[in-house]
């Protein structure tokens, strides 16, 4: 009898160990699922819809990329990445190119907000498009793994219905629960395969006649800022309470500003210090300059993913001091309470001592 891999005794998986490629599964023809596991026997514990940053070591020196965990905390043995090529990527490139089983990456997180596990409801719609099906996928694994009836309406749009990431594994569940309901959407039909699906970009009209009761779901979307921005809009002109609308992405925020505190503003000519405390470095800087600059510039590495304080990769502790935030959602009240900050968009007022 083969032994089993499975280690009662192990600990979490923290993101001091590296983590072993152990299987690569084509999805579709510019996109693939890693699945990662801890040489230790280490179990992964996250939220379903989290995601975490892989360093990753190209040609011309390593990226530090962030994606979204598809799998389900529910199958805590390991984790799987889903990864889509886009025009001019570095990193997923890499990935689809050169990662195979049995390398190790280095991995930091588990981080983000963006889950159910924070918004509890009856009933759920998920909107996606493109790889935006990652943490939807890993919400509704949840879902299906928790052993109660979900009452999902999951809306996905996509270039083609070939080009549908884990279609076939939805179907699967919704074949055999009448509580997933599954709508999909494409730009143009595959050739000389007939679609009985939707057609077309999704619209209010769409969304009606897919989600009848959308006004009574939690709504979760993820996509193209250009995809998410026109849900948004959608659901406004409906009438949607978006107090109940949560978003997620890694790219930079269309057509919002940022609030910007007005009690302090950094200034170029004033000097700041930045005490790295368990480093022993310190350094001296301009109150314009991120404690993300200033750490590189001291040779110390903070991972870190959209530097614009959305994705929440770079979250540090800070000890001392009082640094100037403005942050694109990608931290919590309650991490700035217990004294965390976001690298890539804090910058040093006085002296500030960082726990790294």
């Amino acid at each position: 009898m083969a032994k089993s891999r499975l280690n009662w005794t192990a600990e979490p998986w923290d993101d001091a160990e590296l983590l072993e490629c152990a299987m690569v599964v084509p999805e579709t023809a510019d996109s693939a699922t890693f699945t990662f596991r801890a040489p230790s026997g280490a179990w992964f514990d996250y939220q379903p819809g989290q995601f975490v940053t892989l360093d990753l070591p190209v040609p011309g020196g390593n990226v530090q990329r962030t994606y979204t965990i598809s799998s389900s905390p529910s199958r805590p043995l390991s984790i799987s990445l889903t990864v889509k090529a886009q025009e001019g990527s570095v990193g997923t490139r890499w990935m689809l190119d050169h990662l195979k089983p049995g390398m190790r990456v280095r991995a930091y997180g588990p981080s983000g907000v963006f889950t159910s596990h924070r918004h509890p409801a009856r009933k759920y719609l998920f909107i996606s498009a493109g790889s935006g099906i990652t943490p939807m996928m890993s919400m509704t694994t949840w879902a299906w793994d928790s052993g109660e009836m979900p009452d999902i309406a999951f809306v996905h749009a996509a270039r083609s219905p070939s080009d549908i990431i884990f279609r076939e594994r939805l179907e699967l569940m919704a074949n055999r629960v009448p509580g997933l309901q599954l709508r999909f959407t494409v730009s143009r039909p595959d050739p000389f395969r007939a679609w009985h699906g939707y057609l077309g970009r999704l619209n209010q009209i769409m969304l009606g006649l897919m989600a009848p009761d959308y006004l009574e779901r939690e709504v979760f979307c993820c996509g193209p800022d250009a995809f998410m921005t026109s849900v948004r809009e959608m659901l406004i002109a409906l009438g949607y309470d978006m107090d109940r609308y949560h978003q997620e992405s890694f790219g930079a925020p269309l057509g919002e500003e940022t609030e910007v505190p007005l009690d302090i503003t950094p200034e170029e000519s004033t000097t700041a210090e930045v005490v790295f405390a368990d480093s022993g470095v310190t350094a001296s800087c301009a109150e314009t300059d991120t404690i993300l600059a200033v750490a590189k510039r001291s040779g110390l590495n903070i991972p870190s993913g959209c530097t614009f304080g959305l994705c929440g990769t770079c979250k540090i502790r800070k000890i001392s001091g009082e640094v100037h935030m403005v942050h694109n959602g990608g931290i919590t009240d309650e991490d700035i309470d217990e004294g965390y900050i976001l690298a890539c968009c804090s910058n040093p007022m006085g002296r500030v001592e960082i726990e790294l």
